[in-house]
């Protein structure tokens, strides 16, 4: 996999520089491994995109602070919002409404220029009193958003004529990727510092929300005043539901939707013979997890957190599950696409022997526990936890796979049950990703760990701008969440899609996100749109 990755190599100046310097922005190359299909085309406007998703819940909220899957996400960042800043589709941070930024020398105080001419869907000018008021409401004990870590390091955000001046208590060479969260979708203020209706749907993106039900289905129509002019090529958009990896594949092979997410890999190739169906594969910072409640027993001892790093075979759900669509993880967020990647760390193979042994530790001879899973988590979660099963059996380990329901999994499951599968779609620096997963308060912290010693390197990696040092700081906290973290992290997945031959698309496909880094809508359009 390492030879479809372009390592970052950023400079200081690079980093600091802004707008001028995005090109040095993630390590993630843009991929299209299973080869494209697709002919090239000038794009067009037209037609309806009829999108199957594999997420989806009842429980959804089109307030983008508390967007927890891939429905929601792709419905924000490829549809309804824009952002202060974006990943492009070369996987390097772009300027999307800061149409320029800069910061101090130590990087402790951020500028950003807030581009104008952007008018919301209501037809409001986007301003930067609506920015402040945007960036606040994700900040504070009261915040429900779920990304309200990621300000804990802000200070004061003010307006500054065309500006925005965010002040932080320590340097961040890293600040301007955060901005590109997609909980961080920009809507209209109501003149008062606060945003009019965070669930209004309203912001300024390429499309505009015409319905909406929660689990169900989304329709969009294109903003006819969208300020890109080379974005938003459709017509209308519509996103179903289509929770189960059958039908969805098959709902693409019979015409009834255009493109679909989340491929079952042990079924990808039917697709890739299929002569009107393109696969993309992309390689990003996709993995998937199985989070253990520390808070919770038998989970709050370590030794039995290390007993069941080392009673899965990671090679064989490799195999087996992602049918090489994937390398097996090393319990640690920290992907072979981000920079900072420690190779060198020796983590959990597959060692009935040792994982015994660790159960002896805390004067065990077995061990008997529940794993939550769904096909919500990850395509093949469920097989995967089966598979699992079958591993730790040799370790005196008995697992017993509750099969939940998709709907509902994040809300019910996910953080509610002391040990469940799940699945991260990563971020591309490492702040960012343990900033919102592995810090101490973070409130996606779903292994509810808490290390000293990591949360004392988190803060001093955010503002170290010697990148050797910050490199050994990583690889300390890689090897402190593998070793003594709740995550066992079984793969690092590549994203694989499918699409219609009918759609066209740029020579590039974002990997920070599936579906074209969440932005497909966005950035594609139909070949022919006069049929």
């Amino acid at each position: 996999m390492t030879d479809d990755i372009r390592k970052l190599n950023a400079t200081r100046r690079a980093v600091l520089g802004g707008a001028a310097a995005a090109g040095a922005a993630a390590a993630m190359g843009p991929t299209i491994l299973g080869g494209s299909k697709a002919q090239a085309s000038e794009p067009q406007r037209g037609g309806t995109l009829r999108m199957g998703i594999g997420h989806g819940s009842t429980t959804d909220s089109l307030d983008p602070a508390t967007y927890e899957n891939g429905f929601s996400s792709g419905m924000g960042m490829g549809g309804l919002f824009n952002y202060i800043t974006a990943v492009d589709e070369t996987n390097q941070l772009e300027p999307e409404l800061a149409e320029d930024w800069s910061a101090s020398a130590d990087a402790a105080t951020w500028t950003f220029k807030i581009r104008k001419g952007v008018t919301f869907h209501n037809g409001k000018d986007v301003t930067p009193d609506d920015i402040v008021a945007n960036l606040n409401y994700h900040r504070g004990e009261d915040s429900i958003s779920a990304v309200s870590s990621l300000f804990e390091q802000v200070d004061d955000i003010r307006v500054d004529g065309d500006s925005v001046v965010i002040s932080l208590n320590a340097g961040n060479a890293d600040y301007p990727y955060s901005l590109s969260d997609y909980h961080l979708g920009i809507q209209p203020s109501d003149g008062e510092g606060n945003i009019a209706d965070p669930a209004s749907g309203i912001g300024a993106g390429s499309y505009m929300l015409v319905d909406y039900e929660p689990g169900i289905e989304a329709t969009l129509e294109r903003n006819p005043n969208y300020w890109k002019d080379d974005r938003g090529w459709f017509d209308e958009v519509i996103m179903t539901t289509i929770a189960d990896p059958s039908a969805r594949q098959n709902a693409l092979m019979s015409g009834q939707v255009d493109v679909i997410d989340r491929v079952d890999t042990k079924t990808a190739h039917l697709l890739e013979q299929h002569p009107a169906v393109e696969l993309v594969e992309t390689t990003g910072t996709l993995h998937y997890t199985m989070p253990m409640r520390t808070d919770m027993a038998p989970f709050d001892d370590n030794n039995v957190r290390m007993a069941l790093k080392y009673a899965i075979d990671r090679d064989e759900i490799i195999d087996k599950i992602l049918r090489g669509y994937g390398v097996a993880g090393q319990d640690s967020p920290i992907t072979p696409a981000n920079r900072f990647f420690a190779d060198d760390i020796e983590h959990a193979a597959y060692d009935p022997d040792k994982a015994r042994w660790y159960l002896q530790q805390s004067d065990l001879d077995g061990l008997q526990v529940d794993l939550s899973t769904s096909e919500a988590a990850f395509v093949g979660a469920v097989d995967a936890a089966v598979l699992y099963k079958e591993h730790a059996a040799a370790a005196g380990i008995d697992i017993n796979v509750i099969r939940e329901t998709p709907d509902g999994y994040w809300s019910d499951v996910w953080m509610q049950k002391a040990w469940c599968t799940c699945y991260w779609g990563g971020r591309p620096t490492e702040d960012w990703m343990f900033s919102m997963a592995y810090s101490a308060d973070a409130p996606w912290n779903d292994s509810f760990w808490h290390h000293d010693r990591f949360n004392e390197l988190l803060l001093q990696a955010r503002s170290e701008l010697d990148q050797d040092l910050r490199r050994e700081m990583y690889r300390e906290m890689q090897e402190i969440v593998a070793t003594e973290g709740g995550v066992l992290v079984a793969a690092y997945a590549n994203n694989v899609d499918a699409a219609s031959t009918a759609l066209g698309h740029g020579p590039n496909v974002g990997g920070n996100w599936g579906m074209d880094g969440a932005r497909l809508m966005e950035r594609w359009w139909f070949n022919d749109t006069s049929a």
